[in-house]
Parts: structure tokens; C-alpha cells; sequence
């Protein structure tokens, strides 16, 4: 949504408010060009949610890059003096602190290598406590979907250590020898990862991880020939770099991801790969306020969050195998209205959030398309019905050209369905039975909310909707206003998509005037 504040004797100072089904947190964006209008409120609606261990920077509903020169970074002895006080008074075992920082390693992998492009993994694990993050990301990796193998050449007899290792042999999950590594890593993995030394470790490295980081470093010059060598992925420090001065003679490794646990340590700001994140989300405000730590906010339940500046990436690269079962003519329900509901359920049963969630484009008189987002709230026999302003962009649309196209989206199932059909206004009963169905304050919203018309400014909004808050505070019945009501799309078409490997998706589509009439379409 977007709304602009107009002022007078001045160009519009503007300010773009984006809404979308998939979050109710609106991020303000200066902008100079739009008139502000009124949005529509789309309400919450209560429905399982898939838990994210992570939350992705620079996406609607995820967590923003937080800039590099505002977060604190710790010294060696700062970074001890931490560690002391989680184990000490404040109570936290090692294998507490080792599980929370191995998850939140493997959930950063994933938000940024997935397994069906990046699914071979090899953790070089060193012997103390980053050694063991490694053992336990390597664990959660495997429940990921990757294909997860261990290097770990100097083994503990450590219970902690040894129970890790007995937990990675129970998954079947293969432990290679040093010497059995091939001289060109790039070869055999998508994913190294770098838990040989932490911030702890004084001194060079000794064999065999002296060879093993050169074998790291050495990726840099395959990788000239290679079309994609392997990713690099240390945790906290990169093996063989300076706790506070990083990689002094620049010839270490260099890897493609860092990720710094409970607070990056100095040398975190000479890192330069694309993708720095945080985790070990057990930071208390105690040690926070003792080492007057800024770090950026968990969002949600994420167990990492990204901090310095968002990857520059490649748009025309951007691209998704999507691994699908197939979807076939001879298995689609005859009535498709009977297969929307087949993939309405599947979507709510995954726990998808919003799957009512649906994009309505419309065109009016003068042939320009547009499209937002609206919410599904009702589908019988007769069509697909949605509710809004009467007075709205689309409703204008839709009284000079009364049809329209729905598309919903999926992603969680790598499925779409869109529907054409024609387009007309619920009954006034219909609408008023709905309007009372509402929450209180999502009926006052849409007294309050005239859409796609310009407004003096937000204040203007809110001491309406107080207004009203307050009038209707005796609990009494809200009045629908005559401006507000639904619509419902009777289809004509429908067409189910279904993303598989290479560009070959599966399409099945079937229009109504031709009924028991289904075509197959690919890309």
C-alpha cells in the first residue's frame, strides 16, 4: 500500500507503507512521487504457521541488515570473559551453548545454500568446542536435507565429544580420514565447513589442519577454472586468521559466509565475503549491558540473523529447481472447483501462511491492468467471494469491466492456480453477515478507510478510527457502511500449476463453457 502526506505550498513529501498478506508489519520507505491514499486493512487470520529458525534480510516480513559499523565486536580476552559468564553464574552448560550455536550455523547455511543446488557438505571439525559446533551442525544439516560428511582428525575420548560423533554414526553420516581427502575439495562438495579453530586458539596451526587450510585456501585457484567451486563456511573465526587482526598476510582463507557467534570478534570486520550473520541467540541483558554490546534483534524465533551489507546479487541468477511429484491429467478431480479444494486443504495443512492469500487484477474502461492483494474469504459452487471498499481502485474497475483474474501462490508447495471469470457483488444480507463476523476493530478499519483516496495524513486516519473506538465503546452494534461489501468470481477458467525440475513445469488447465475438458500445458 502506499500513502503519501500532501502539504500545502509543497511538493508531496510521500511515505510508502507495503503491506502484504504474508506480514502485518508495515516498513515506512521516503519516497516523493504518490499521493497518500487510504489503505485497505487486511486482517490476520488465524491458521498454522511454519516456524523459520532464520529469518532472511531484505524480504517483506524478514529481518533487515543490520549496518556493519553500529554493531559491537569483542576482543580474544572479551570473548573469554563472555563464554566464563554463560558457564558460570549465569548457568549455561557447553553442550547447551555448543547445541544453540551448531543450530544456528546449519539454519544460516540454509537460508542462503539449499540443499537441492548446495547438497553435499563436508564439516572439518577441529578438537575443542568449534570442533563441536561443526559435529552439531553437520547433525541438524542432515535433518535439513543435505548429505553431510565429517572430517574430525584429532577426536576427544570426552563424553560431550564422543556422544556427538555417536549421534552423526546413528544417521549413517560418513567420517573421512585427512589423508583421504582428495587434493581438489571442489570436486566431491558444494558446502565446506570451517569448525577447526575458534577464537581460543593461540599459535599455528599443526598437521593435520595446517594442510587441511591450505586445501581451503587453495579453492581460490581451482576455482579459476572450476565453474562453481564450493562455498566456504567458517564459524566465528576463520581457521587460521588473527582473533583481532584477522587475515594479516592475506593469504588465508577466504571464506563466502561467516558466521560469528554471540557477538563477531574483531577480526569479523575484516571479513569480505557476501554473507556475515549472527547467531547463538543466548546473549542475556546482563552481559549485553557489561560489555555495552549493540547487536541487532532476533527476529521472531530465528536462530541467526544476517549484520552487515545485504549480498549484491545477480537478478538474471536468481533461480529455483523446484522438486515437485508430478501432476498428472489422469489424477485431477473432474469438478475444478473439487481440485482447488484438494490444494486449499494441502496448503493449509503445511502450515502455509495466509494460503487464502490470492492476487486480484482487474482492468477498467481504459485497458490498464492492476493488481494487489486480497484475501479468499469464502468459495462454494458459485465462485470465489472477497470483501472490500466499493469506492476502491478495483471496484472501479470492476463496474466498467466486470471480470477479473485471481492467482494464488503457494510457494511452500511450489504450486499456483489462477481463475478467470466474471465478477459481480455479493447480496447486502451476505455482506452484513460477514462485516459482524469481524473483529471490532477491523470494523471500525473499514468505516474509517476510504480507499484509494487522498487523505491529509495518517493522523487523520487514526483520530477517526478513535473517534469511532470510542463511540462504539459501549459494545453496541457497529453499522456496515453502504460503501463496503463483497464480491464473488464465478470462474470460466482455471489453471493449476505445479513447478518441477528444469523449467518443465506441469500446467492443467480447463475452462468451464467446455466442461469435462482438461489441456496440458508445459513451459
Amino acid at each position: 500500500m502506499i500513502c503519501s502526506l500532501l502539504t500545502q505550498g509543497q511538493a508531496p513529501v510521500s511515505v510508502a507503507y507495503y503491506s502484504s498478506p504474508s506480514s502485518s508489519i508495515s516498513k515506512p520507505k521516503i519516497s516523493a512521487h504518490f499521493p497518500r491514499f487510504s489503505p485497505g486493512l487486511l486482517g490476520p487470520i488465524s491458521s498454522p504457521a511454519i516456524r523459520a529458525f532464520c529469518s532472511k534480510s531484505g524480504q517483506g516480513g524478514m529481518a533487515s541488515s543490520l549496518n556493519q559499523d553500529s554493531i559491537s565486536y569483542l576482543s580474544q580476552r572479551e570473548a573469554a570473559e563472555v563464554d566464563e559468564t554463560l558457564m558460570g553464574p549465569l548457568g549455561f552448560s557447553v553442550d547447551q551453548l555448543m547445541e544453540l550455536a551448531g543450530l544456528s550455523v546449519a539454519t544460516s547455511i540454509a537460508e542462503v545454500y539449499k540443499p537441492s543446488e548446495y547438497n553435499r557438505v563436508l564439516a572439518i571439525c577441529g578438537p575443542g568446542n568449534n570442533g563441536g559446533d561443526g559435529l552439531v551442525a553437520a547433525r541438524h544439516l542432515y535433518h535439513f536435507g543435505y548429505k553431510p560428511f565429517v572430517c574430525y582428525p584429532k577426536r576427544t575420548p570426552k563424553p560431550l565429544y564422543s556422544g556427538l560423533v555417536t549421534q552423526l554414526e546413528s544417521l549413517s553420516i560418513p567420517f573421512l580420514l585427512a589423508d583421504e581427502l582428495p587434493v581438489d575439495l571442489s570436486k566431491d562438495f558444494d558446502i565446506l565447513v570451517d569448525a577447526m579453530f575458534g577464537f581460543s586458539f593461540h599459535g599455528s596451526p599443526r598437521p593435520p589442519f595446517d594442510d587441511l587450510i591450505r586445501k581451503l585456501v587453495q579453492l581460490h585457484d581451482y576455482g579459476q577454472i572450476q565453474q562453481r567451486p564450493p562455498v566456504i563456511v567458517s564459524i566465528d573465526i576463520p581457521s587460521g586468521w588473527h582473533v583481532e587482526e584477522g587475515d594479516i598476510g592475506g593469504e588465508g582463507i577466504k571464506p563466502d559466509m561467516l558466521v560469528s557467534l554471540t557477538a563477531p570478534k574483531l577480526c569479523a570486520k575484516k571479513f569480505s565475503g557476501p554473507h556475515h550473520f549472527l547467531g547463538g541467540r543466548f546473549v542475556p541483558p546482563s552481559i549485553a549491558e557489561k560489555y555495552e554490546l549493540q547487536l541487532p534483534p532476533y527476529p521472531g524465533m530465528s536462530m541467526c540473523v544476517r549484520i552487515g551489507k545485504p549480498p549484491q546479487i545477480d537478478i538474471s541468477a536468481l533461480r529455483e529447481n523446484y522438486i515437485s511429484p508430478e501432476f498428472l491429467e489422469e489424477e485431477v478431480e473432474a469438478d475444478p472447483m473439487d481440485q482447488f479444494r484438494k490444494w486449499f486443504d494441502d496448503a493449509m495443512a503445511a502450515g502455509l501462511k495466509e494460503p487464502n492469500a490470492m492476487a486480484l487484477s482487474t482492468t477498467g474502461k481504459d485497458g490498464k491492468p492492476s493488481s494487489r492483494m486480497v484475501l479468499l474469504k469464502g468459495v462454494d459452487k458459485d465462485g470465489f467471494v472477497w470483501y472490500t471498499n466499493y469506492e476502491s481502485r478495483k471496484a472501479r474497475d470492476l463496474s466498467e469491466n466486470p471480470h477479473a483474474s485471481l492467482l494464488f501462490y503457494w510457494d511452500g508447495l511450489n504450486r499456483q492456480v489462477r481463475v478467470e471469470g466474471s465478477v459481480q457483488k455479493v447480496s447486502e444480507e451476505e455482506s452484513e453477515q460477514y462485516f459482524h463476523s469481524r473483529p471490532r476493530g477491523s470494523q471500525i478499519g473499514a468505516i474509517v478507510s476510504k480507499q484509494s483516496t487522498v487523505v491529509p495524513g495518517r493522523h487523520v486516519l487514526h483520530q477517526l478510527y478513535k473517534e469511532l473506538e470510542e463511540k462504539y465503546s459501549d459494545g453496541s452494534l457497529i453499522p456496515k457502511p453502504k460503501h463496503w461489501g463483497g464480491y464473488r468470481l464465478k470462474p470460466e477458467l482455471f489453471e493449476f500449476w505445479q513447478g518441477q525440475k528444469s523449467r518443465l513445469h506441469d500446467r492443467l488447465f480447463t475452462s468451464i463453457v467446455l466442461p469435462q475438458y482438461w489441456a496440458v500445458k508445459y513451459e
